[in-house]
């Protein structure tokens, strides 16, 4: 007892011990600032600066790199961190990359180029040596500031000491938005990146030939994808492996983002500290995050960072591993505000009272874990089967039963107890098609009593990919294969009385373009090998992690406002039976309001496919970007139309500027490019 006692006396001393995060004692005050790269070009920073501060005190510096614009793009949102930061005793720069918004130079030719990282090597050593610094950097940001986070973290800048890196992945070929699951997608963000580089400066817009020719002229970057079908050295070359990050990471993910698969992978690879927040969210920061339940973020933020670059012992390194949020069932509701559920902690990964647990595919469609006699199930490849089942995997869906009427479905049981899931489900399955290209498609669902089937996680295999993204090989039509379909991080809590339910299917369009070839497949039952099913089953209830805060208010800039649609903005569905063509369409539409400037927008995607000729698919886009000045009207437009047959897909892109109405240049990219295992 005595033991006991001083141990639970020394725990109590710990904690207590530990200092709290920097309090928000500064002001703010913002300055503009060129950061000269070694070959003279120019990038453009906007520092957020705590004002107030004693003479000769220094700051670490935390440093958001992108290319969205830092000063009519993403303002609005940088500010309420930004600021957050500054207030608590640190100097934050938001960077424009090289030849994107107001920094010079010509636009890179890709996502995190090797121009981009060995520019931010440069950017941080400059941070580190100006008179205000401590000579301590830090780097933050969501999706794309997060995987250039975790990029130079892999080139080891002395001065970089923590990153933390939000809904951000290493796997650029498998998890990037361009190849999901190894496969071709295509949405609005490539509609945005083949437009926004090519648009100049704020608040001037110039039209001067030096800067607009090598941005308007620059390549579209979707034609780039478009030519890298499968991984290799041109998604590997400008990424290094996890075990190459050396300094402490933060990462939060979504249990609706597609890159929450990297936080996993983390835990297990990275050989320095990790600390890891998952909750229910999709893309976005979780202090305004849709659905909730939202929390304060910034405050871990300033703890992490803190204990990192200013040397206080904040306690971080007695916070839980991992903080996830344990999903319960709901009604299938894209609208939903809030998911229900509970946070629970992790001290390793995998959790270690998960244990798998297998559920085979039965001849009569349900799941058990009896290995099942043989059989063959067929199924009827259709290519626009899956327009419920959403853009990416994990946004708040639909009723699923209109995507599972064409898969073959196999339901358990009602379930005896509450059964809960955290992982990474496996869904094996021995399968044959008789075509020599076919994709895969496991989704994970929860069947109430009353039939509404409510998805869970999922995620596909290109069949050319079974044994390497690198080497794509077709098929030998009537050949089975076991595929191995590890779908993304999840976490459900089953409820006694519901069924678990697995449905395959060969297409998930418009998430992922239709194969090309007419064609029937076949999943092989019986054995110990055969079809089944793996899940991460967890006990519950799960040990209780520290509460978060709630989020905070956030400042925000009274000089900008913005309104526009959320995503997907208007989503329709449009079906022609006569001759089994379907359509869907996109459109979303926004403004804001600057000092200097008011911009209207829109977006505006068209799907295509015909079940019938599953060849023949085509997606159309434009995007328009008006900024109305005082003396002119500049409009930046695009336009592509992508479409495809057996042996190609044909690819046209057109960028137009236009000066009060009247078009001022224009530019055209036209290719056929071959399809490969695509």
């Amino acid at each position: 007892m005595l033991s006991v006692f001083f141990l639970l006396m020394f725990a109590t001393q710990a904690v207590l011990a530990a200092e709290p995060p920097t309090p928000p004692n500064y002001g703010l005050r913002m300055e503009s600032a060129w950061i000269p790269m070694n070959d003279g070009t120019r990038l453009a920073a906007t520092l957020y600066m705590p004002d107030g501060a004693n003479s000769g005190e220094k700051f670490p510096a935390l440093l958001e790199y992108l290319p969205y614009r830092k000063d009519d793009g993403t303002p609005e949102e940088d500010y309420p961190i930004h600021s957050y930061f500054a207030h608590c005793g640190y100097v934050t720069a938001r960077v424009d990359i090289r030849g994107t918004g107001a920094s010079e130079g010509t636009p890179p030719d890709r996502e995190y180029s090797e121009q981009e990282q060995k520019d931010g090597v440069e950017v941080i050593a400059w941070l580190a040596r100006q008179p205000w610094s401590s000579g301590n950097v830090g780097m933050f940001g969501i999706s794309w500031g997060g995987f250039n986070s975790m990029q130079l973290a892999m080139r080891h800048p002395p001065e970089l000491k923590a990153i933390l890196a939000v809904d951000a992945t290493e796997e650029l070929f498998h998890d990037d938005i361009h190849y999901i699951d190894g496969m071709m997608h295509f949405d609005e963000y490539e509609l945005t990146m083949d437009l926004e580089p090519a648009i100049t400066g704020a608040p001037d817009y110039t039209l001067d030939e030096k800067v607009l020719g090598p941005r308007f002229d620059s390549q579209p970057w979707s034609l780039l994808y478009l030519k890298h079908q499968h991984d290799g050295s041109f998604w590997r070359s400008p990424v290094r492996p996890l075990s190459e990050i050396q300094i402490p990471c933060f990462l939060i993910g979504g249990l609706l983002d597609g890159y929450r698969d990297s936080i996993p992978r983390m835990l297990e690879q990275a050989k320095a500290p990790v600390k890891a927040i998952v909750g229910p969210w999709n893309h976005t920061f979780p202090h305004d995050a849709v659905p909730g339940p939202e929390i304060e973020w910034r405050d871990q933020a300033v703890r992490w960072f803190d204990y990192w670059l200013k040397g206080h012992d904040t306690g971080v390194l007695k916070d839980p591993k991992l903080v996830i949020y344990m999903r319960h069932w709901h009604l299938p509701d894209p609208n939903l505000q809030n998911i229900p559920g509970e946070w629970r902690r992790e001290d390793g990964w995998p959790p270690p009272d998960m244990h798998p647990s297998t559920l085979y595919l039965q001849p009569n469609h349900t799941l058990n874990p009896a290995t099942p006699g043989s059989s063959i199930h067929e199924l009827k490849y259709l290519s626009s089967v899956g327009a419920e089942g959403g853009f990416w995997w994990g946004e708040l869906l639909t009723d699923q039963r209109s995507v599972d009427a064409f898969s073959l479905v196999y339901d358990s049981e009602p379930l005896q107890q509450d059964t809960a899931i955290l992982g990474r489900p496996r869904a094996l399955l021995r399968a044959a098609a008789n075509a020599r290209l076919a994709d895969w498609f496991a989704r994970l669902s929860d069947v109430a009593p009353d039939g509404t089937v409510t998805f869970v996680a999922g995620a596909g295999l290109n069949g050319a990919q079974r044994d390497s993204m690198t080497e794509p090989r077709d098929l030998e039509p009537g050949k089975s294969y076991l595929f191995d379909i590890e779908m993304h991080l999840t976490t459900w809590v089953f409820p006694k009385g519901h069924r678990i339910r697995l449905a395959v299917s060969n297409a998930l369009w418009p998430m992922v373009w239709p194969t090309p070839y007419s064609m029937t497949t076949s999943l092989n039952l019986g054995g110990n090998d055969g079809s089944r099913l793996v899940l991460p089953v967890v006990a519950m209830p799960g040990a209780v992690p520290p509460p978060f805060s709630p989020p905070r208010p956030s400042e925000k800039r009274a000089d900008i406002r913005g309104t526009g649609d959320a995503w997907p903005g208007d989503w329709t569905l449009a079906r022609d039976e006569a001759h089994q063509k379907s359509n869907v369409g996109l459109n979303l539409k926004f403004q804001a309001e600057f000092p200097w400037v008011r911009l209207t927008g829109y977006e505006k995607l068209s799907y295509e496919t015909d079940d019938l000729h599953p060849e023949v698919s085509s997606v159309r886009g434009e995007k328009k970007l008006s900024y109305a000045l005082k003396e002119r009207t500049l409009t930046w437009r695009g336009h592509l139309v992508l479409s495809s047959d057996v042996k190609n897909f044909y690819y046209k892109y057109t960028r137009e500027l236009l000066k009060d109405g009247q078009m001022v240049r224009s530019k055209t990219w036209e290719e056929t490019v071959p399809r490969d295992h695509q």
